[in-house]
């Protein structure tokens, strides 16, 4: 005997593809339009309104997309209004079971999140990252609502990373915590975060102290002239990118982004806005002798919007342009690392103050009541080291 309910599958509504209404029993239907682009759930039941005879009139009510909305959820939502109709209720007047107030999946819920903080992301990398981990890591949750995923769904996600690859599995439970937090914070859920860590994953996965984070690699500061040497031979783009980088003691992004717009030749000064910066303030940059001259050399045959220009119209260098010509060169070092050597050579081997080593890297002062008092970038002193560290990395 055919079944009067539950008839479909998770399977087969993943698989249906004929337009219409395809009866899962009990009043429950997944309806798919003509051309195919709309799929959602509907519950189709008899209304007779007081006063009225007969049968009642055929009334729908919307449940959601069926790419939103599970096949179990959806039977959870049928028989919740199959009940108010047997008591004469009928469930279209009833807010409670409007498909605006049912419960986000994680994975709607984590879009949601990621969409409003990403308006404060300086690197696009963030956001694609963010995406990346709690889709791909995520997908066992994904269609779960969020307030019943639990401290077990949580582990199942992290136990495979957590020693494997501890960087990656350390962000990705805060980024879990994160969209829990914003759930509770909108309504969607009452019960205790299952990501949180302090007094409670604490207790089931190794302690975050055991998890290291490795340094960016980097050549010793002895090294960095021989390795100079080999880079000018090269000549490409990738290589004036990278040496400039290196002379300005500059992050990759900040080098590969510069914008002409930025430069001043004549009085020798790089000024980053804030808003390409990571702590969110201008910055300016003295240009030593040696990068002036990359800069002069380029602006004779310039080609673009940016000092570096990439293949793509419009768009400078890729972010794997510059580690790739160091995996070229079969360098052991990254492009940030570069700060770390002129760091170091600025400890050993002169006498410049910590304050103006600092400044040349654009970091920020930690203590918040000396940065109150202490205005000045220190720029006639910085490029005074900026030019000696050029002409200790052309010897």
């Amino acid at each position: 005997m055919a079944r009067t309910t539950n008839r479909l599958s998770a399977r087969t509504v993943s698989t249906l593809k004929k337009p219409g209404r395809h009866a899962d029993g009990g009043g429950l239907y997944l309806s798919i339009s003509p051309d195919g682009s709309r799929r959602r759930w509907v519950y189709l039941f008899r209304w007779r309104e007081p006063g009225q005879t007969g049968v009642g009139k055929l009334r729908e009510m919307g449940l959601g997309s069926a790419s939103t909305v599970s096949l179990a959820r959806a039977r959870e939502l049928v028989a919740a209004a199959r009940t108010h109709v047997a008591n004469g209720v009928n469930p279209l007047a009833l807010r409670d079971v409007q498909p605006e107030k049912r419960v986000p999946t994680f994975s709607e819920m984590a879009k949601e999140v990621v969409s409003t903080l990403e308006t404060g992301w300086k690197n696009p990398k963030h956001r694609d990252q963010w995406r990346m981990t709690l889709t791909r890591y995520c997908d066992p949750i994904g269609s779960v609502p969020v307030d019943q995923v639990t401290t077990e769904q949580v582990l199942t996600i992290l136990n495979p990373l957590w020693t494997k690859v501890p960087e990656t599995a350390s962000r990705l439970r805060g980024r879990i915590e994160k969209v829990l937090d914003a759930a509770r914070a909108k309504g969607h859920r009452t019960a205790e975060n299952p990501a949180r860590w302090r007094g409670h994953l604490d207790h089931l996965l190794p302690r975050r102290q055991k998890l290291t984070r490795g340094h960016h690699k980097a050549l010793p500061y002895q090294e960095v002239p021989a390795f100079i040497a080999r880079l000018r031979l090269s000549g490409s783009i990738s290589a004036l990118c990278l040496e400039f980088a290196i002379l300005t003691a500059a992050r990759s992004g900040e080098a590969m982004g510069a914008d002409w717009n930025e430069i001043d030749l004549d009085q020798g000064t790089w000024t980053l806005p804030k808003e390409r910066m990571k702590a969110g303030r201008e910055h300016r940059v003295p240009l030593p002798r040696r990068a002036r001259e990359i800069l002069v050399e380029l602006h004779e045959v310039r080609r673009a919007e940016f000092v570096f220009p990439g293949n793509k119209p419009g768009r400078p260098l890729s972010t794997m342009a510059l580690e790739m010509l160091l995996r070229r060169m079969e360098v052991d070092a990254t492009v940030h690392g570069f700060r770390s050597s002129f760091r170091d050579w600025v400890a050993e081997q002169t006498s410049a103050p910590r304050e103006v080593a600092e400044a040349a890297l654009a970091h920020t002062n930690k203590d918040k009541i000396e940065a109150a008092y202490f205005r000045t970038d220190l720029f006639q002193k910085r490029r005074d080291l900026m030019q000696a560290w050029a002409d200790f990395c052309a010897r």
